[in-house]
């Protein structure tokens, strides 16, 4: 018997290798395909609003700090369930003014704490952005992100 391995049996690994490892990446597509929800998210929900507060939300650069549903900055909290954290499903308004509030006051010039700019946004962008926040909330995400506090 020879000491190291064939022509063949190297040929016969590499080929059965390969093989082995494309029917799992096969598999592995189809398992992943199977977690994708049909229609998960909102498209009719996508109103003027919202593509306004899109576009308020990127002309300010707000993930630059911010992330949203996981993507951004890690600086300052996550922001694809403000409107939970707000209480917006149990009352619009109060959540709607909340948010309003919170990016009305900033800075808080509180010492010690990351403070977030003040933005020149008049009152119909602060209602684009909450409506955008709103339907970024819609999105059916697999629970993320995992902790309510974003």
């Amino acid at each position: 018997m020879s000491e190291g391995l064939t022509k063949s049996a190297a040929r016969n690994i590499f080929f059965g290798g390969t093989i082995f490892f494309l029917v799992i990446l096969v598999a592995l597509t189809v398992h992943s395909y199977g977690y994708i929800e049909k229609n998960s998210t909102d498209v009719a929900g996508i109103t003027p609003g919202v593509e306004q507060g899109k576009a308020v939300w990127e002309r300010h650069s707000c993930i630059n700090c911010h992330t949203i549903l996981g993507e951004g900055a890690y600086y300052a909290p996550e922001l694809g369930n403000v409107w939970a954290r707000y209480g917006g499903f149990e009352d619009a308004d109060t959540a709607r003014d909340g948010i309003k509030d919170w990016i009305r006051s900033q800075p808080t010039e509180v010492e010690g704490r990351r403070q977030m700019p003040h933005f020149e946004i008049n009152e119909q962008e602060l209602d684009a952005l909450v409506d955008f926040f709103k339907w970024v909330n819609t999105i059916k995400t697999q629970n993320w992100p995992p902790n309510v506090a974003g």
